[in-house]
Formats: structure tokens, sequence, C-alpha cells
């Protein structure tokens, strides 16, 4: 579910390239970090960002629910999609990203904290892995990435591909 209760699968956002990142609201410090660094990406590619959805997968559904995805939302760039589900739906996502997480102290039920890695993947509107970037990417080297010749060569072959030049 998005953070305005809809359901998303893997097609939903088949036309754009994506930026998915894992974390959890409660996070004190990378994961608001990270979604910065996405969100200021996003500003300094302007337009060009409207072929880029950026998508934010809880590993913390007990506590992320619609409603905290929904006000964590008003923090980060407009274009992103809070993600949650159920407690085997982030397992299930998690392992396809090879993605670790795991409650720091098992038995506190309210305070915690989750480690969790703190990769940035990008794929195609296809779903294919394209790159990854950890947490020393900064905005500028992003927006270098989807400015660059690699990336444009990746772009022109999914138009040609989708009948689109």
């Amino acid at each position: 579910l998005d953070h305005n209760g809809a359901r998303v699968t893997d097609k939903s956002f088949s036309d754009k390239f994506k930026i998915i990142y894992f974390g959890y609201t409660f996070c004190p410090d990378i994961c608001p970090t990270g979604m910065a660094i996405i969100s200021q990406a996003l500003d300094l590619l302007g337009n060009k960002a409207q072929r880029i959805k950026p998508i934010f997968i809880t590993v913390d559904p007990k506590r992320d629910n619609v409603e905290i995805m929904a006000e964590y939302h008003n923090h980060f760039h407009s274009s992103f999609s809070n993600l949650t589900g159920t407690l085997e739906q982030i397992k299930h996502v998690a392992k396809l990203y090879r993605v670790y997480y795991k409650k720091s102290d098992p038995s506190d039920t309210e305070n915690y904290l989750m480690d969790h890695s703190s990769i940035m993947y990008v794929l195609s509107p296809e779903g294919e892995y394209i790159n990854h970037f950890g947490p020393e990417i900064t905005p500028a080297q992003i927006e270098a990435f989807f400015n660059s010749r690699s990336y444009g060569q990746f772009r022109i072959r999914v138009e040609v591909h989708n009948g689109l030049r």
C-alpha cells in the first residue's frame, strides 16, 4: 500500500525509471538523509525528474502504517511513493532486493531502532536493475548519473524497444 492507501504492484510505475530506497520513518539519521538526497537530486534534474519515480519502502511495517507514511511523505519530494504492507509482504520485497534489516533490540516493543542496509536501487521502466548508490552518494552524483551517456544509452534502448523512437 502506498501512503494514500492505494494498492501498489511491481507494474504500478512501469513507465518510469525508479529509485527504490528501504528504511523506516522512525529512523533518526540515515533514512531522512537518504530521502533528502534523493529529493535534492530530483530537484536538480528539473523536468527530467518526471521520468523517475522515487519509492520509499518501509522495513518497519509494524509502526509505519499508511497514516504514518502519509505524514512522512510531507517532508520529502512530492513524487515519492511511500510503501508499507504486512510483515510478510515487506519480508518478500526486501528479500528480492537482498535488503538486510532487523530490529536492533528485540525486547523493545515501542522505541526500537532498526538495523538495515542503506542502498538506493535504480531500475529501468521494465524493472531491470541498472545501478545502485550507497549512503555516501550526493544529489549532484545522482543528477550526473541520470544526465550521463550510459544512462542516456540505456534510455534510448528502452525507448527503441518500446517503439517510442
